[in-house]
């Protein structure tokens, strides 16, 4: 989802530079209904390319779930690490909290 925000704003990046080239300039209330009409247009080509996307993973064998290969637990030592830094944390917010 990150990744798709950076397309979402080039494409906006695009639109932009498109109306800039044909001589609008935003000043004012009067622009404001441009603007709407190209948040709706930026949805819907993202809508679109969104379609676009999930049909290209559904040609290439997505079946809306990640394939299993190893079924792969943690261990107690695996988790124990793991817990140290949030325990370690804890303990520093609250020795902040009583001073």
């Amino acid at each position: 989802m990150l990744r798709y925000g950076d397309v979402i704003t080039d494409e906006l990046r695009r639109m932009s530079i498109a109306r800039r080239s044909r001589g609008f300039e935003a000043r004012g209330v009067r622009h404001w209904g441009v603007l709407a009409k190209t948040a709706g247009a930026l949805f819907i080509r993202s809508y679109e390319r969104g379609e676009r996307v999930h049909l290209a993973m559904v040609s290439r064998g997505y079946t809306g779930t990640l394939p299993v290969i190893d079924e792969v637990t943690a261990s107690r030592t695996q988790w124990a690490y793991a817990s140290v830094l949030p325990v370690l944390a804890l303990g520093v917010c609250l020795l902040g909290w009583t001073l």
